[in-house]
C-alpha cells in the first residue's frame, strides 16, 4: 500500500477523530442508556450513584483530540467537499453537544459541587443534568455519524 500525497496523515487524522469520537460516544450512551433508570432513584439513591463521575473530567483529553482530529479533517479535506461537508457537520455536532455540557450540564455540577451537596432544588438539578445528558448522547452520535459519512465518500 503506497502512501504518497497526504495519505498516511489523512488516514491518521481519520482515525483519531474516530477513536476519539467513538470512546466520548461511548461515554455519553452510558449516560443515555442509564437515562431513565436513574430518573427513578430516590434522592439517596440518585447522589450515591453520581459519585461514580468522579474523574469523568479526563474524558476533556479526548474530547480535545476529538476536536483536533476533527479540525485536521476540514483542513486536509478542504478541496473535496464530499468529505469536507461530512467533517464540518461533525465538527458543528461536537460543538453543538459541547454547548449543551456547558449551558446546562456544567452549571448543574456546580449547584450540587459535583454532586456533593443536596440543595432543595435537586429534583429540577437532576433532570437538568440527566436530559442535558441524553441531548448530549444525541449530538456525540450525529458526531459519529458524520464522520462515517465522511470516510464513506473518500
Amino acid at each position: 500500500m503506497s502512501y504518497g500525497g497526504g495519505h498516511l496523515v489523512r488516514d491518521i487524522s481519520f482515525f483519531v477523530a474516530i477513536l476519539a469520537t467513538a470512546i466520548a460516544l461511548g461515554g455519553a450512551l452510558a449516560h443515555a442508556f442509564e437515562f431513565f433508570s436513574k430518573m427513578r432513584l430516590s434522592r439517596e439513591d440518585y447522589f450515591v450513584v453520581q459519585t461514580i463521575y468522579a474523574g469523568w473530567n479526563r474524558l476533556a483529553y479526548v474530547l480535545l483530540l476529538e476536536l483536533l482530529g476533527i479540525v485536521a479533517l476540514i483542513v486536509l479535506y478542504r478541496k473535496e467537499p464530499t468529505v469536507m461537508w461530512p467533517a464540518v457537520a461533525a465538527l458543528a455536532f461536537l460543538l453543538a453537544s459541547q454547548a449543551i455540557f456547558w449551558i446546562w450540564t456544567y452549571p448543574a455540577n456546580i449547584a450540587t459541587n459535583n454532586w456533593t451537596q443536596q440543595p432543595e432544588n435537586w429534583q429540577e438539578l437532576r433532570q437538568q443534568w440527566e436530559y442535558s445528558h441524553f441531548a448530549g448522547a444525541i449530538f456525540q452520535g450525529l458526531t459519529m455519524t458524520a464522520l462515517i459519512v465522511g470516510v464513506l465518500r473518500r
